[in-house]
């Protein structure tokens, strides 16, 4: 009979999220390659090229692929033959495992989990709890796989309940546009069909830790339905033509994984979750023999790409910045920013109108007027690092704090990540600002360009405080300009058209 030791479980669980944060599954860094060197669209294919960058660059110094360091996700088959040796309940081995490794001082992880999430929303610091699910299997072994799941995909999630009669690759395809571009495409879609609504959502999840090989089954053919259905739903997705970051693109999703379950006669739950150009996961299994022992890839197995500015890339001193030179700023125009910018997120937008609300000032020491935002929570420095990953968060949770921001504060341009809603862009034009993009998936990469680095306000809210960042030449796009134009509205709009006329010029 197998004996796992309580240590083992801890130290695998720490080893294997420290591995996550810092190398893809080489699957995906081979599948994202092959459409970033297939993307005709200009704009996703630097946006690509930021995140395969990042990748290397992360493999390489062992830091965070992506600045949300995500809520930590465990599938745990249990052998029914093994025993325990330890004190603790396996919950309790496995929250242990993540607060090693979320507080591991040579990579310190960013703690986004946060607890009475309908109330006081308090930081754990720790990262813990992890979500947690077990079975019982046959046998005297111990499978386990890790995963860390990103904000901006997970909110992306969706859930129905078809009648029977409904077309799955109807509603996906008529779903994903409604998603945005906070999911951060190119990425993979799971999808749970039947059961109940929390089993469509499980099996959705679950299917995210499966291999890429869509292009193996596009070789072969498909043998079963399932597998007819990823294939439709893989070219449906793609001509939609919203493309890396939401720009307008030949590829949006890398895969397609779909798990399904026997459902009630008047049933057909169907869920849908994203997963992010940050993907991370790793599976592997005790067998009592001692932790696991994970193999690094090699860094060859990365593409050779070095990320340097384009030649129509336009300097930018924020420092010196007027309106007038804002005002002649276009959607799709890359800059490079140098000089002082703020950081705020969701606490720092709520404490802030909150402040106005009740008739007071903003603390001292914070001034907004003719300056740029970022919305980002940077990750902890560590070793001589000024800041740590810190790559932008999905900007349309700042949507409901714009027009104070932008009337109260004489706010001049926001940088952040994916698309802006409507009321948003309203705001933007009436106030002549501009809403700014960096690539989502390339947070070490963005985080070299950040020189100096102070906390300024909100100490408190730890990652969610408001900082004063000094950058030198940060790459970002202008996605809504001083008009209320929008590239997440123009370039998929554009590449949807030329998919569909490339795909009647072959027919």
């Amino acid at each position: 009979m197998t004996l796992i030791r309580q240590q083992d479980l801890i130290d695998s669980v720490a080893d294997a999220l420290q591995y996550i944060s810092y190398y893809h599954p080489l699957d995906f860094i081979q599948a994202l390659h092959r459409a970033y060197q297939a993307e005709e669209s200009p704009a996703a294919k630097e946006a690509m090229a930021q995140i395969l960058v990042n990748s290397r660059l992360c493999a390489e110094g062992h830091r965070p692929i992506c600045q949300d360091t995500g809520i930590v996700n465990v599938f745990l088959k249990v052998g029914m033959q093994l025993r325990w040796e330890g004190t603790l309940s396996v919950t309790e081995m496995v929250n242990e495992g993540v607060r090693r490794a979320y507080t591991h001082p040579d990579n310190l992880l960013r703690g986004s989990v946060l607890a009475d999430p309908a109330g006081a929303r308090r930081n754990t610091r720790d990262n813990t709890p992890a979500v947690i699910h077990m079975e019982l299997v046959p046998g005297d072994r111990l499978e386990v796989t890790v995963a860390a799941k990103g904000g901006g995909s997970e909110n992306k999630s969706k859930l129905a309940m078809l009648n029977p009669s409904d077309s799955i690759l109807d509603w996906v395809v008529k779903t994903v546009p409604t998603m945005g571009a906070g999911w951060c495409p190119p990425g993979m879609l799971g999808i749970g069909i039947g059961g109940t609504a929390e089993k469509a959502m499980l099996m959705a999840k679950e299917s995210l830790m499966e291999p890429i090989d869509i292009d193996e089954l596009k070789a072969r053919g498909p043998s079963n339905r399932l597998e007819e259905l990823r294939l439709q739903i893989f070219e449906a997705v793609n001509d939609l033509g919203i493309g890396a970051q939401g720009l307008g693109g030949l590829t949006t999703v890398l895969d397609v994984k779909i798990m399904d379950h026997p459902t009630h006669a008047a049933s057909l739950p169907v869920a849908m979750i994203p997963n992010c150009a940050a993907t991370r996961h790793v599976h592997f299994t005790l067998d009592g023999s001692g932790p696991a022992e994970l193999t690094p890839p090699r860094l060859d197995d990365w593409p050779k790409l070095v990320w340097e500015a384009g030649p129509t890339s336009r300097r930018v001193n924020l420092d010196t910045l007027t309106a007038d030179e804002v005002a002649s700023w276009k959607p799709g125009d890359n800059l490079l920013l140098s000089g002082k910018m703020l950081t705020g997120r969701d606490a720092a937008h709520k404490r802030i109108a909150d402040l106005f609300a009740r008739g007071e000032q903003l603390p001292d020491g914070v001034d907004f007027k003719g300056r740029f935002i970022y919305y980002v929570g940077p990750v902890d420095p560590v070793r001589d690092e000024v800041v740590g990953p810190a790559g932008p968060t999905t900007a349309t949770r700042m949507d409901k704090f714009t027009e104070v921001m932008l009337e109260k504060t004489g706010l001049l341009g926001m940088v952040g990540k994916a698309e802006r809603g409507q009321a948003a862009i309203d705001s933007i034009r009436a106030h002549k600002a501009v809403y700014l993009i960096a690539i989502g998936g390339a947070a070490y990469l963005v985080s070299k360009a950040i020189r100096k680095s102070r906390v300024v306000a909100f100490a408190d809210l730890g990652m969610e405080a408001i900082h004063e960042f000094e950058v030198e030449e940060m790459p970002v796009t202008v996605a809504v300009d001083t008009s209320g134009n929008s590239v997440h509205r123009s370039g998929p709009e554009q590449w949807q058209a030329r998919i569909a006329a490339q795909k009647v010029t072959i027919r």
